[in-house]
């Protein structure tokens, strides 16, 4: 995602896909704090870090068979105000299986 990009994307993807996610820096006060999977059983988001400059990146490993959708937030807070990250940019992500034969 980068400054000027919708806050909501849509990935079609198959089963066993690894996709890297880099949120470039924000250009508002506020930081990357965090990328989190509405459905961990189907997408997972790991390896979350922001670099030196507040890029942000995770890597989104999808189920290796199923099929089925789940929505990955990145959430985004301003480092010295109190309360709660709140999400900035959806990925919906749709695992779709290969067809069988048969």
């Amino acid at each position: 995602m980068a400054p000027g990009d919708p806050v909501r994307r849509r990935l079609c993807v198959r089963p066993g896909a690894v996709v890297t996610l880099t949120l470039s820096p924000r250009l508002d006060d506020k930081r990357w704090t965090s990328v989190l999977s509405s459905a961990p059983a189907l997408v997972v988001a790991s390896a979350w870090r922001v670099d030196g400059h507040g890029t942000g990146h995770a890597t989104l490993r999808c189920a290796g068979i199923r099929g089925g959708t789940a929505e990955v937030t990145a959430s985004a807070k301003a480092p010295d105000v109190a309360g709660a990250a709140r999400p900035v940019f959806t990925l919906d992500m749709s695992v779709v299986p290969y067809p069988q034969e048969g």
